[in-house]
């Protein structure tokens, strides 16, 4: 992989005519240079997505950059552009929510947010609505505000929607009814109720998920976590969401089979 070769490589032509990116973001991916003090970090910004940057010597102990790295910290950065990726030249923790790192269950959750974004979120253009749902979603998440089934269910919903993968739930794709329990493909994102249903692979979307969907995928981000479910009703709502996100991404994430394994809330 390209980013555990020398990071000296990387850094070693800067593009010093071009001025300085400050910004802030969330840490979504970090990991060490082999046998180096730096880390490598991807970084989720407002106005620039997905950032890739190299931190130097920020494993070290007296590093200026140290906590504003490391992975789930929300931080003002200072990048210098450079040949392969962006420079850390300065970065100020904002938050480093403290309280999800005491709970691995919470913490394991918030990595697979951190995933999801690395999947979903685009480089090179504004991510302003992505950032901003991760940032409410881990307060959330480590104030205990929030049900973290339906934490986790409406942060796929809405990445999904946001990244083109939303779901037509509207009205059941072949007669037009939009009211009562449906039948839900994750394979086309499309409903079916049940004078329509013929595939008895949709998985069952009760009448109260079918609004919660579509609450989730078209509301404003104010209200986007502002709404409760019953617990069979937020099982289906969760269920649905996750397996639509495995048919449309066609991949795994280590993150949610680990968050899985340690009795972490499963639709």
């Amino acid at each position: 992989m390209r980013w555990k070769g020398a990071l000296s490589r990387s850094m070693g032509t800067t593009k010093r005519e071009q001025p300085p990116i400050i910004t802030d973001g969330l840490v979504v991916r970090a990991f060490n240079g082999v046998g180096e003090a730096d880390r490598f970090v991807t970084v989720l910004t407002r106005d620039r997505g997905l950032l890739r940057a190299a931190a130097r010597g920020a494993r070290r102990i007296k590093s200026k950059n140290g906590a504003a790295t490391q992975l789930l910290c929300y931080s003002r950065f200072r990048f210098i552009p450079g040949r392969d990726m962006y420079i850390v030249e300065d970065a100020q923790p904002i938050e480093v929510f403290f309280e999800l790192r005491s709970d691995i269950e919470k913490t394991a959750l918030a990595q697979y947010f951190c995933e999801l974004a690395t999947a979903l979120c685009a480089a090179d253009e504004p991510q302003e609505e992505a950032l901003r749902l991760l940032l409410n979603a881990l307060h959330l998440l480590g104030t205990g505000a929030r049900d973290p089934l339906l934490l986790k269910a409406t942060a796929e919903w809405r990445l999904l929607s946001l990244a083109g993968y939303m779901p037509d739930v509207a009205a059941c794709a072949r007669c037009g009814k939009t009211d009562g329990n449906m039948g839900f493909s994750a394979v086309d994102g499309r409903i079916f109720c049940a004078d329509c249903r013929r595939d008895g692979a949709l998985l069952p979307l009760p009448a109260g998920a079918v609004a919660a969907v579509r609450h989730v995928v078209s509301c404003d981000l104010a209200r986007l976590f502002s709404f409760a479910l019953p617990k069979e009703t937020a099982a289906a709502f969760a269920a649905a969401a996750e397996q639509f996100l495995k048919a449309q991404l066609q991949r795994s994430f280590k993150t949610l089979d680990f968050y899985h394994e340690l009795g972490g809330t499963a639709p």
